[in-house]
């Protein structure tokens, strides 16, 4: 005989479903054990063990997500455009929690409204209720419109930039950003400098796959495609300092192809500017700089990286004035000694996927070759 096991069943007893306890041996069932109150499956509440304790710990989850800080956020804009766009979501915000508010205040009601009650009569039937289908169909329409109309009125107001506004061009490149300042003559990389309370116009491309450029406390994203250009117009209107990064899958470093722009004071832009438009002074003769310069040279750095009045490669960053930029490899590192020793020895150890090459510098030339490229200011 076969070995006796334990079922649960649900048995109809008298037109009432009730759980029982049944012992089966040989397919066939022996006994069954009734519950002692008539307590019906539809009965039987939920299980609500560590009610509170779960509650708790949603509550305190929902604390720690809201602490902060997040620099990286379009919550605290320092443009008129991060503005529109700020007043543009709390405005649907709103919406959109007066239809929750509605939509779960209806829900809850019927719940409770229209429960089961045990020897109630059977829920009134109906089949149609014109004015109901047409309220609700009209309702959602207006809402949509009273978010269309202030959504398309942001999109032409932020689509286009004032006739003197800071010509910027940015080109992506796996994995870093070049800045053009066609109006200034300037070519940097990877940090933005920008006036505060000047508008700017900045035009967004690629020179090898799709990146998007995105600084949230300045504005919106913007993809960079190649062969395509994108437009993005707005006026910072606080100094500081605002990290952003490339938010368009684009390979390997794609979480490190991160960005800096500095909104600064008129005077501070202007002196950045002379500062970017001069050529680094020759390094004295017999000086660890010379030295390293000459290592810039042998070493074949000069047909990938620009500096003026040097050498002309395009490949990689210009490093005209890389001594005063404070991140190197796209602001991923802060610019260091340290940090200019481990990517200069292995630069797809720190980046992976980068394109520069370990050059193999020798330790003899490792530290001048350092020591000329933080003079560069």
């Amino acid at each position: 005989m076969s070995a006796r096991k334990l079922y649960r069943y649900v048995v109809n007893v008298q037109s009432d479903w009730l759980a029982a306890d049944c012992l089966a041996s040989g397919g066939m069932v022996v006994s069954c054990a009734f519950p002692t109150s008539r307590e019906t499956l539809d009965s039987v509440p939920p299980p609500r063990r560590h009610l509170a304790s779960r509650i708790a710990l949603l509550g305190l989850g929902m604390l720690v997500a809201c602490g902060g800080p997040y620099p990286q956020s379009t919550l605290a804009p320092r443009s008129d455009f991060g503005v529109a766009i700020d007043r543009l979501f709390t405005g649907i915000f709103w919406w959109a929690l007066v239809v929750f508010v509605v939509v779960e205040g209806l829900l809850l009601y019927s719940v409770l409204r229209f429960r089961h009650r045990e020897g109630g009569p059977a829920p009134k039937q109906h089949h149609g209720h014109t004015a109901l289908e047409i309220a609700w169909t009209l309702a959602p329409a207006l809402i949509l419109v009273f978010i269309a109309v202030p959504t398309v009125r942001t999109i032409f107001s932020t689509d286009k930039a004032a006739p003197d506004a800071l010509r910027v061009e940015v080109v992506g490149h796996q994995w870093w950003w070049e800045y053009r300042y066609p109006d200034l003559g300037i070519v940097t990389a990877n940090e933005l400098h920008l006036p505060v309370g000047r508008p700017v116009a900045v035009d967004i491309t690629s020179a090898d796959v799709i990146h998007s450029w995105w600084t949230p406390a300045l504005g919106g994203k913007r993809d960079a495609s190649p062969n395509h250009h994108s437009f993005l117009g707005f006026r910072p209107d606080s100094i500081g300092m605002y990290t952003g990064q490339c938010v368009e899958f684009c390979g390997a470093s794609h979480a490190n192809m991160r960005l800096r722009t500095f909104v600064e004071s008129d005077s501070a832009f202007e002196a950045w500017v002379a500062m970017q438009r001069s050529t680094p002074a020759p390094p004295e003769t017999g000086s660890a700089e010379e030295a390293g310069r000459q290592a810039f040279q042998r070493y074949g750095c000069i047909g990938c990286h620009t500096i003026a009045g040097f050498s002309s490669g395009t490949i990689g960053p210009n490093l005209t004035h890389i001594g005063g930029r404070t991140t190197i490899a796209s602001g991923m590192m802060m610019n260091s000694e340290e940090h200019l020793r481990r990517w200069i020895e292995n630069p797809p150890a720190m980046k992976p996927g980068a394109m520069m090459p370990s050059m193999h510098v020798s330790a003899t030339d490792l530290t001048p070759l350092i020591a000329y490229l933080q003079s560069l200011k």
